[in-house]
């Protein structure tokens, strides 16, 4: 019997109603739209959505900075239409996810109205005050190049307030136990109305202490817990999805040793090492980041990605491997952001490759951990470099040829279409594509379906198995007296390698590959011989396709051994 975790062996899907359906009043957008679009999530094969913001808000960050965390913005529909929303993804057995954005408000907030007003106000200590300019203004930005300080002076408080972010999002003093109160009231709210879990934005920033006199913050770890605690309470199996950019050697404090804090949490460790891999055709840094990342509490879980709505952030990277990762995916100073990352989608970064974007979502899908695709990507959508930061890749879906790509009846989109190029709406869009059997959106389906059939990846162990040649990757997977493997090429040669599947007896023999005919046996020494394309990759189940008889109903740490005759 399989655990009962969703988030363990699913894939996530996410997207911004903004920019997914439109939002200009004339009928077709908000969550009514969205709605309709459910079917194509839904044959797509996705689990869950996750869902950016979509609360009133001022949209001066996309969102991100909120002005009322118990409704939504009008362009979007109304609470009525949400709960609809909600519903549909539960007939089609789709799990919703929500982002929950509680380092800071929107400086339109009533409780920042109501701070900066008085001293004597209620909500004053909801926010981080100080009453000269901290020494420490200048340093800290979340966005430097962009955002010049982290306090800003406000003439009606009289005082300095501080702001990890943009200054128009003023931090809340989450130390303050009212404060984390109203985080767990604003998780049950939504809970209330049909989400199965948050991505929780900014996680090391909501947990850090915060003040002019705090040299060096300090994380409040037991937080976390208490976010976990409410929430299984009030829904079981309710998630929380950690965005921490955070070392390896930290982790577990997020997860809690005893799986007591964060579900899940965003790899970005191993995130900007497969960049580098992509960039240099060398994998060995990406599997020792794969090694760093490995221990996590059972019920926790990897969230695998490849881009996501911000830039691709690389400071992690040693100098050089930096360097190597800007040369062939951002080389240009238009497409760099924030002196540490790359503001494009991954078509365009790739060349528009077909074979090297199946081969990084290939990986991303055989990553330990479950994965999760940015809307477009299944497309293979560009980016338009002439909008500002991030906004170059926050660009309109891209349903067909009509006008506006069908994103919209109006004549004046939110945010402008691709509508020229390579990536224009009429040669990349969803209509298209769909009634291509060979497109990126049907090898995309595919992928996604037999992602799903794999659930050592999501449930096992892994082991990286030693190639001669850097530039492959082998990664085994064992659950349940059951391996798969899988094998990436990242050069841009073919390549022929000989390995050991590395599992006891004659268990490893012979390897049935789940995509094509092309199956493997071993040599008389008992090892595979496989002539690999340029940026090829497989995916093999190791011995026969009687998996399912062989899968035992425990886990167990003996190692896999032949089934045994009656």
């Amino acid at each position: 019997m399989i655990d009962d975790l969703w988030y363990k062996n699913g894939v996530i899907y996410c997207l911004s109603v903004g920019t997914y359906m439109d939002a200009n009043g004339d009928g077709i957008g908000d969550f009514s739209g969205l709605l309709r679009r459910l079917d194509y999530l839904h044959g797509l094969g996705i689990t869950a959505i996750w869902l950016m913001p979509f609360q009133p808000s001022p949209n001066r960050d996309d969102g991100y900075d909120i002005s009322d965390y118990y409704d939504v913005d009008p362009r979007y529909g109304t609470l009525g239409d949400f709960v609809e929303f909600t519903h549909g993804c539960q007939q089609r057995g789709i799990r919703v996810i929500i982002d929950l954005v509680v380092n800071h408000t929107s400086d339109q907030h009533a409780w920042f109205r109501s701070a900066r007003g008085s001293k004597d106000s209620p909500y004053r200590d909801w926010y981080v005050w100080s009453d000269k300019k901290p020494a420490n203004a200048n340093t800290g930005m979340v966005f430097p190049g962009v955002q010049k300080s982290t306090w800003t002076r406000d003439k009606q408080a009289g005082a300095w307030y501080f702001h990890r972010f943009y200054d128009f999002q003023p931090d809340l003093n989450t130390s303050n136990p009212h404060v984390q109160a109203e985080i767990l009231k604003i998780m049950g709210f939504w809970i209330q109305l049909g989400v199965s879990g948050f991505r929780m934005d900014a996680v090391p920033f909501v947990i850090a202490t915060k003040g002019a006199s705090r040299r060096k913050p300090v994380e409040q770890y037991d937080m976390l817990r208490s976010f976990r605690e409410f929430l299984q309470w009030r829904q079981g199996n309710a998630i929380i999805l950690a965005e921490a950019n955070v070392l390896p050697e930290t982790d577990m404090e997020y997860f809690g040793r005893d799986g007591d804090r964060m579900h899940m949490m965003f790899n970005f460790h191993v995130n900007q090492h497969l960049f580098y891999a992509l960039a240099s055709a060398d994998t060995k840094p990406l599997a020792k980041a794969l090694t760093a990342t490995k221990p996590r509490p059972a019920t926790a879980q990897w969230g695998l990605f490849l881009r996501n709505h911000d830039e691709l952030d690389l400071g992690r990277l040693s100098k050089p491997q930096r360097e190597t990762v800007f040369e062939a995916f951002g080389p240009d100073k238009s497409m760099q952001l924030y002196d540490r990352g790359i503001r494009r989608r991954l078509a365009p970064m790739l060349g528009g490759d077909r074979r090297r974007i199946e081969l990084a979502y290939s990986v991303m899908c055989t990553l330990p951990g479950t994965p999760v695709i940015r809307y477009g990507d299944e497309l293979g959508m560009g980016d338009n470099l002439d909008l500002p930061e991030r906004s170059c890749a926050r660009t309109p879906m891209q349903w067909s040829t009509e006008p506006h790509a069908g994103f919209t009846e109006s004549d004046r989109p939110c945010v402008p279409v691709i509508d020229n190029g390579p990536y224009g709406y009429e040669h990349v869009n969803a209509a298209k594509q769909r009634r291509d059997p060979n497109s990126m959106l049907n090898w995309t389906e595919r992928i996604v379906r037999m992602r799903k059939e794999v659930p050592e990846v999501g449930w096992g162990d892994f082991k990286v198995i030693a190639s001669r040649n850097p530039a492959i990757l082998i990664i085994r997977y064992d659950w349940r007296n059951n391996s798969v493997l899988f094998v990436h090429n990242f050069a841009e040669k073919p390549l022929e390698i000989s390995f050991d599947v590395g599992l006891p007896d004659d268990a490893g023999n012979l390897l049935v590959n789940l995509l094509t005919e092309d199956h493997s046996r071993a040599d008389d020494a008992g090892r595979h011989k496989l002539l690999i394309e340029a940026y090829g990759y497989r995916w093999y189940r190791v011995g026969g396709l009687d998996y399912l008889l062989k899968r035992s109903d425990i886990d167990t740490n003996e190692p896999r051994t032949r089934r045994q005759s009656s």
